[in-house]
């Protein structure tokens, strides 16, 4: 759904094109450096001299990049048992001039590498918080500040670090640069911000605690764990397209509530996914689409008074961080590791029951808003020139397509990068087995804000040999108007949610006159959108509810949206949503409006399940969820969200039974599930009065 543009919303081979910015070493940049300990607060380098054993030796990592990177084991290494203990008068750490390859965390032989981009950066400090074992006990960070000459090639920054603690390390960046505001710098070296390619990311540990609202969101790393146990048995279910029946859903909403009888320690985790999981077998899905799991801050409308500061952001489309899993969909405040485990165990537990999981991800924006209120966690003060789209010609402001206050500059050859890198991590670490684009015709712009024809960002997904097996699904619609449905550039990969879909099955089962030729087309596989090239009707992802905009029970309750919990006015959220109430507005007791309802539900689940394409539900429709009229109920961590277990068993034998009878007769008839386009002879219509302008029925075989 094209959302309004108010910032709130909606929360939404490698490619040749792409040069390497990065020199190679030479002998300034291999100096070692020996930094010293002042005060026990803050670490400022040294040069002493070079070291040509380290130079061959960093020169050879550099070329070879035999790193052992996070999630990928190496050889052993071991922590020496005694550590040095942290204090203010604590020996100085050894350390290497590093490496610009990886970017991220990384283990080499001299010990732990850091690198990160910034082009546009003159001053850039490593900052680190060492496990309390270590004395560091006083809540400082030590800083070691990284020359120029010695810790950088091209635009990369790095140094290492020798006895570094292999996890419970948080770390970020300090840096400075040029303030030029109208050539679209935001650098402020007050602030300690998140590397881009933090695998793991800690702040608050549970959800929702209010006590700890203003929590401090720093990268951190983990090379002390096995690798995670997928087992001999297990394998990834590999569904074809055609066959999928896809399940929109939010991991925390789908168990946060009592009524999911789960113990209080796994509500609205990934491990409280798991324990649903024969709920998702009875209903038939074979795919699961999740709401963001990428690293958000629920709390981010509370940061400064405003009209929604009573809200909590449940739907994560404001990322912090491109790699990390949200830390708080942990068990019991477990944090980032224990994340990262359950995220796994869930994706292992999934397939297992043959179902596959589809992650929703937000390449368009991030959490750090506009520059009115900006939030800089960091991109913003990384480098904001290269992260974010600017008007140059208008004092650098951030360009807005997005909705939410900044657009992602996703076609820049760097940015470009950290969007396959993440995907490939989540494909390589996490298996996951697709990928839906939130607002994706963002991706298909410039770094001006026009739209291209053969978006690089696009065509480098869809030819990417570790995503070749992957689903990549586009949401192929933006807030700046650039509406690409039927049209979204694919190189024949590419799948869409078919918004004509949702919006002409709305429109022939409450009654619209002249919709009957329409409903055909969106039933036979969408055929004037998608037969094109070598594209498929599963390239045509069914819906009509998704998880912004009415639920299916409000769709046929509600003709008007109720957003006043929001707290903008009823300004927020989309006015056009094409429902009929039936004949009552919200609940009623009326027998006659609740029987309508029902069937209008029935029929609105029967057309999608009988229609060519690939059709997708959302969380709670299979027991008619209400959000009281909420048609952007992105800000509420409550019941409105939160699936319903009791509505579920009160509702088992009627509602629920039909919705999964006839998704399980999609699946035993194939028919439904072609891989090509309906000809002539695949389908008998019933019918000769197209061109009655009233005509509503229509029948085919």
């Amino acid at each position: 759904m094209l959302r309004t543009p108010h910032w709130y919303d909606s929360h939404v081979a490698k490619f040749p094109l792409f040069a390497s910015p990065f020199s190679s070493h030479n002998g300034s940049s291999c100096t070692v450096a020996s930094p010293v300990l002042d005060m026990g607060l803050k670490l400022i380098k040294q040069v002493s001299g070079s070291n040509q054993q380290g130079i061959a030796k960093t020169q050879d990592c550099v070329k070879h990049r035999t790193a052992n990177v996070y999630g990928q084991r190496a050889q052993e290494r071991v922590l020496e048992d005694e550590a040095p203990q942290m204090s203010e008068t604590s020996p100085s750490w050894k350390t290497f001039p590093g490496q610009a390859f990886p970017l991220g965390v990384s283990e080499v032989d001299s010990g732990t590498n850091f690198a990160i981009f910034s082009q546009h950066a003159t001053a850039v400090t490593l900052c680190l918080s060492l496990p309390e074992r270590l004395g560091r006990v006083d809540g400082g960070m030590m800083e070691f500040s990284l020359d120029r000459n010695v810790n950088k090639t091209g635009d990369i920054w790095h140094i290492c670090i020798k006895d570094l603690p292999r996890s419970n390390v948080l770390y970020g960046y300090r840096m400075d640069g040029p303030r030029g505001w109208h050539e679209g710098h935001r650098f402020d070296s007050r602030v300690v911000l998140i590397d881009p390619y933090a695998k793991l990311v800690d702040g608050r540990r549970f959800f929702g605690d209010s006590s700890k609202k203003f929590s401090k969101f720093l990268g951190t790393y983990d090379f002390d764990s096995l690798p995670f146990a997928w087992g001999d048995n297990y394998k990834l279910p590999n569904i074809p397209e055609k066959d999928l029946v896809i399940y929109e859903m939010n991991v925390r909403a789908f168990t946060a509530s009592e009524s999911s009888g789960l113990d209080p320690d796994i509500r609205g985790s990934y491990l409280g996914v798991i324990e649903k999981i024969p709920h998702l077998q009875e209903l038939g899905i074979n795919a699961v689409e999740l709401l963001p799991v990428f690293e958000f801050d629920e709390f981010e409308f509370q940061r400064r008074p405003n009209p929604r500061d009573h809200m909590i952001n449940t739907w994560g489309y404001s990322t912090i961080n491109f790699f990390a899993p949200m830390s708080r969909y942990a068990s019991d405040g477990g944090g980032p590791l224990k994340a990262s485990q359950e995220f796994k165990q869930m994706v292992k537990a999934l397939h297992g029951a043959g179902i596959e999981v589809i992650l929703d991800v937000v390449y368009n924006h991030t959490n750090e808003a506009d520059d009115a209120n900006p939030y800089t966690t960091s991109f913003r003060g990384i480098d904001n020139k290269v992260y974010y789209m600017l008007d140059l010609n208008n004092n650098g402001q951030l360009l807005n397509f997005s909705g939410c206050g900044n657009t992602l500059n996703c076609n820049h050859p760097v940015v470009m990068e950290l969007v396959i890198d993440s995907l490939r991590h989540w494909v390589t670490e996490y298996h996951v087995d697709g990928f839906r684009f939130d607002l994706a015709s963002v991706l298909c712009r410039g770094s001006d804000g026009s739209p291209l024809s053969a978006p690089p960002v696009i065509r480098a997904i869809a030819k990417d040999s570790i995503l070749s097996r992957c689903k990549i699904i586009s949401e192929p619609w933006d807030c700046g108007g650039l509406y690409l449905v039927g049209r979204f550039p694919n190189w024949d990969r590419w799948a869409e949610w078919n918004g004509k879909y949702r919006d002409d099955l709305r429109r022939f089962i409450k009654g619209d006159s002249g919709m009957k030729g329409s409903f055909a087309t969106r039933v036979s596989g969408s055929a004037d959108l998608y037969k094109v090239n070598k594209r498929k009707p599963y390239h045509s992802v069914n819906f009509v509810i998704a998880h912004d905009g009415f639920t299916l029970y409000d769709l046929v309750s509600y003709n008007f949206k109720h957003n006043d919990a929001n707290g903008e006015g009823g300004n927020d959220g989309s006015n056009d949503n094409l429902s009929w109430n039936c004949g009552y507005e919200g609940e009623t007791d009326d027998s006659t409006v609740k029987a309508i309802r029902s069937r209008q539900m029935k029929n609105f689940h029967l057309a999608l399940m009988i229609s060519q394409g690939t059709p997708m539900m959302l969380m709670g429709d299979e027991y008619g969820h209400s959000r009281n009229g909420n048609n952007n109920s992105y800000g509420h961590d409550a019941a409105i969200n939160h699936f319903q277990w009791g509505l579920l068993e009160a509702r088992n034998s009627n509602h629920f039974r039909f919705f999964k009878e006839v998704i399980k007769f999609r699946q035993t008839h194939r028919v439904f599930g072609r891989d090509t386009f309906l000809e002539k002879n695949d389908v008998t219509w019933h019918e000769d009065n197209w061109h009655n302008y009233e005509s509503k029925f229509l029948a085919f075989t």
